[in-house]
């Protein structure tokens, strides 16, 4: 069975999807295969691969809300990536009352997880339905963290969600480990909110940056990974690192204090 990591936090702008297309572009090129689904009504992912969230014809709501099988909205690119759309802005209405909503990506992975070695989810900037069903289908979590104060204030709600879902829905998710993004290494504010982090969750934080650099916006403008439109460049290389860190914790680590 393949592993699933969700990429979550209720913050926007932390580069979740930026690190879900490449990390998985990453994992590829070592040789694992990858499925990224994109649980995203916005549909960066999608985009991000040269494909038009407007004008897909199944996506992730057929599959949440009225059970298609997953593998008939997952398209061939750089990776296997299951395709958002507009709908699933209205996903969260229309799972709202069914039975088991929690559950839906759970058991949409079940038929197809032993085909892939590894699953990642790009979730919405939120903590609603829909990262409720990635945070419960997963077996670990990556947390990208701006490194400014205020994104890493938002790490507690996310702690108290995982609290609830261990409690309720998956009591085996963890936290894999907490990305830095956005790094600017020439402003102290950057550095002590490195610091802060190290200091709260210990060896949870990954060693890896992932620095602020123009490269990160041009690549899904071409429809491609960092590693494909800059591919010796720094910014791909971030991603090969993160890559086998990911490979190195291949148990998620457990949080040494707070």
């Amino acid at each position: 069975m393949g592993q699933v990591i969700a990429l979550a936090n209720q913050k926007g702008g932390v580069a979740k999807t930026t690190t879900t297309l490449n990390l998985a572009v990453a994992l590829k090129e070592l040789g694992y295969t990858v499925l990224a689904v994109d649980l995203d009504p916005q549909g960066n992912l999608t985009m991000s691969q040269g494909m038009d969230p407007d004008t897909v014809e199944r996506s992730m709501f057929d599959v949440l809300v009225h059970s298609l099988p997953i593998d008939e909205v997952i398209q061939r690119a750089e990776i296997d990536v299951a395709v958002s759309s507009i709908d699933l802005a209205g996903a969260e209405l229309a799972l709202s009352s069914m039975i088991g909503r929690e559950r839906a990506l759970q058991k949409a992975l079940l038929p197809i997880r032993s085909s892939y070695d590894y699953l990642m989810i790009d979730t919405p900037p939120s903590l609603g339905l829909l990262t409720i069903n990635a945070l419960t289908a997963a077996d670990s979590v990556i947390v990208p963290v701006q490194c400014e104060y205020l994104s890493l204030r938002g790490l507690v709600q996310l702690e108290g969600t995982l609290t609830m879902i261990r409690e309720n829905l998956n009591p085996a998710v963890e936290i894999r480990g907490i990305l830095p993004t956005m790094f600017d290494a020439r402003t102290v504010h950057a550095r002590e909110a490195i610091e802060m982090l190290k200091e709260n969750f210990g060896e949870l934080v990954f060693d890896t940056r992932i620095r602020k650099t123009v490269r990160y916006a041009e690549a899904p403008v071409q429809g491609a990974s960092v590693l494909k439109y800059d591919p010796s460049g720094p910014a791909a290389d971030a991603y090969r690192q993160l890559a086998k860190e990911v490979l190195n914790g291949a148990k998620p680590r457990t949080r040494q204090h707070a």
